[in-house]
């Protein structure tokens, strides 16, 4: 592993005003390789960073509750083309929790639409703002606005995972936090990662792009290549009153997202979790497909990476970029407090260049 080049990768973003801080892990054939946490958890406050500061995961949350639902397949207590409409029967029957899984449920995202568009009129949230939120209350809002596409018709991004969340919740009569520590964070010895702040003190404060990166206000609209923006309440961690988002709401540490991602790559979930599973249809990523909590590589050329066929990777808007990559054995994990070098900047491409 070359420690020495990564170093100097995380030196260069942090000296070029890029990112505040990060925390980056990486395991090669099953071992840790590379830890190393730069640059300042809270600038204001000279509050370093470290390995087991608590990050705002986003889309991370995905593929981890992806896998409590996988569990509750296993278990016989779910099947992937029972109808949604079962649990909540004010959303259409055609859709079902295979499509929830892979974002083939004709769902959306506020931040995919422009401004008045139907999400925003039906004011529904994407999990990472609006504190205080109640899940029925959301729900509500989402059966209340028209699908984007037909079920089954293509791939689309949205709050999908916030709905299989609920449906999870329903079938195992408890709390989804608490379902997803049973099956997933508390078997794996996960202890950081909830959907709420095990520990104050470490969470690391939210920053947006600038030279040098600003801090985020509450609440904190941010410019996206797609729709309206993305908009963030940082506060949401805070409030124990918000709905925990299957697909955006957990908070944990780099440590414990890469004993996830390499409890996958070696569990017997991988082959569902780490395979396309959404055919022909395209992604926002040329060359990808999607799995379950992750988008799958398909054709490495038609996206310019060094990875390898059978990659499964995704990010997190607060920041976030992760990858595993079955045939090389390599799995990394990069959490940053700066939106959104960190999930799609210079910064994850310069490290992934260097691995391969």
């Amino acid at each position: 592993m070359k420690s020495a080049q990564l170093d100097r990768i995380l030196e260069r973003a942090l000296e070029e005003q890029r990112i505040v801080g990060a925390v980056l892990a990486i395991a090669h054939h099953g071992e840790i390789a590379y830890e190393r946490a730069i640059g300042d958890s809270d600038r204001e406050t000279s509050q370093p960073m470290q390995l087991r500061t608590l990050f705002r995961l986003a889309s991370i949350s995905k593929p981890i509750v992806s896998a409590a639902a996988l569990a509750l397949i296993e278990q016989g207590r779910l099947h992937l083309d029972d109808s949604l409409e079962h649990w909540l029967p004010e959303f259409p029957p055609s859709i079902t929790i295979r499509q929830l899984l892979t974002h083939t449920a004709g769902l959306g995202y506020c931040f995919w639409e422009e401004d008045g568009g139907p999400y925003h009129r039906a004011n529904v949230s994407d999990g990472l703002d609006q504190p205080g939120l109640s899940m029925e209350e959301n729900l509500r809002r989402i059966a209340s606005a028209p699908l984007v596409i037909p079920p089954g018709s293509a791939w689309r991004y949205s709050v999908a995972i916030d709905v299989l969340g609920a449906v999870l919740s329903k079938i195992c009569e408890e709390p989804l936090p608490e379902l997803v520590a049973a099956l997933v964070t508390a078997p794996l010895g996960m202890c950081d990662t909830a959907f709420h702040v095990v520990d104050r003190a470490r969470l690391a404060k939210p920053y947006m792009d600038g030279r040098p990166p600003k801090p985020m206000a509450d609440p904190q609209l941010l410019p996206y290549p797609t729709g309206a923006g993305i908009v963030f309440s940082p506060s949401r961690a805070f409030n124990e009153a918000s709905y925990p988002s299957g697909g955006v709401g957990m908070v944990g540490t780099a440590p414990d997202v890469l004993r996830f991602l390499e409890a996958i790559r070696q569990g017997p979930s991988a082959s569902e979790m780490m395979s396309n599973q959404i055919g022909d249809f395209t992604t926002t990523l040329p060359g990808w497909g999607f799995g379950y909590g992750g988008a799958v590589l398909l054709d490495p050329s038609a996206t310019g990476t060094p990875q390898n066929p059978g990659t499964w990777s995704w990010g997190g808007v607060y920041g976030h970029r992760w990858f595993v990559d079955p045939a090389s054995e390599i799995t990394s994990v990069l959490l940053t407090n700066t939106a959104f070098e960190g999930m799609n900047g210079q910064l994850p491409t310069d490290i992934r260049d260097a691995l391969y």
